[in-house]
């Protein structure tokens, strides 16, 4: 057997099949918490200051007090990946809950003054030529910030699992998920974007999570000589796209090639998810060349 993946648990790192929290965690009764997906490679978390303001700003958003400066939360980061001996094709799911509460129920005021910090750190390398992607239109919808702000990227899933419950049995690799007025959102875990007479398109996250990899996408668009839209997008615009990609951390840069049985433009990746691949692929190497 090899070396047991250790997790860093509240201070502590353990073996993963040790590690808990309390049956009173706020995370776990409620999915109170606030997390971020992070991407290693050659030894450096990529965008790790972007993730951490997008950290701070949810939990301040949902009142969570971090346990620890952003320094001894990257500290804790590097001390997990250092226990596991990861430096390349590493995933970390970084979590604060809102703490172990002194009694079952959601108020948080029986929470305690700071959050539980977790770290659990995997070799999870991403395909160097990724597999095309099929959605399915769920009916299961985004809420809008009058009712859960996007912008928050709290814990709480459940709404991405009920819309991939719905297409699991469909053949498909996704759940495309639409907001309340029926303009596209996002995937269930990506942003999406689509390309038509060489315009890059995406969703207004006013739905969608403000992904880090989404912007550095637009970006390096805009870097490149393209032009790029941010607009509220139906399921015509993508029935009719030239390319439709999604973007994440955890993925990179995914083509799709087929939007609710429709084939999108000529059913194989295009040239221009090719170009912004490249483009992140290599953005990603130069801000990498350096230790965590």
């Amino acid at each position: 057997m090899g070396q047991p993946l250790m997790v860093y648990v509240d201070g502590s790192i353990v073996p993963a099949e040790s590690a808990s929290v309390s049956v009173f965690d706020a995370g776990f009764q409620s999915g109170d918490a606030v997390w971020e997906g992070l991407r290693v490679y050659d030894g450096t978390v990529l965008r790790l200051a972007d993730h951490l303001d997008r950290l701070e700003h949810s939990a301040r958003a949902l009142r969570i007090a971090l346990p620890g400066t952003r320094a001894q939360i990257a500290a804790a980061v590097a001390a997990t990946l250092e226990a596991n001996g990861f430096r390349h094709d590493v995933h970390v799911r970084l979590m604060v809950t809102r703490g172990t509460r002194s009694t079952s129920g959601m108020d948080p005021r029986n929470a305690p003054p700071r959050g539980t910090l977790v770290v659990v750190a995997e070799h999870k390398p991403v395909p160097e030529v990724p597999t095309p992607q099929r959605l399915r239109t769920a009916s299961i919808r985004r809420p809008s910030p009058q009712v859960l702000d996007p912008g928050i990227h709290h814990a709480n899933q459940l709404n991405s699992i009920v819309a991939r419950l719905e297409v699991w049995d469909d053949g498909v690799d996704a759940a495309l998920m639409l907001d309340t007025d029926g303009f596209v959102a996002e995937v269930d875990t990506a942003n999406i974007f689509c390309v038509a007479d060489g315009v890059v398109r995406t969703p207004f996250a006013t739905a969608c999570l403000h992904g880090i990899t989404r912007a550095t996408v637009m970006e390096q668009a805009r870097g490149a000589g393209l032009a790029v839209r941010e607009a509220r997008l139906s399921l015509f615009d993508f029935y009719a796209a030239d390319e439709v990609f999604v973007t994440g951390t955890v993925c990179e840069l995914v083509p799709v090639v087929e939007i609710d049985g429709r084939r999108i433009g000529t059913g194989e990746p295009g040239p221009i998810w090719r170009q912004l691949l490249d483009a992140y692929r290599a953005r990603v190497s130069q801000e990498t060349a350096g230790p965590l």
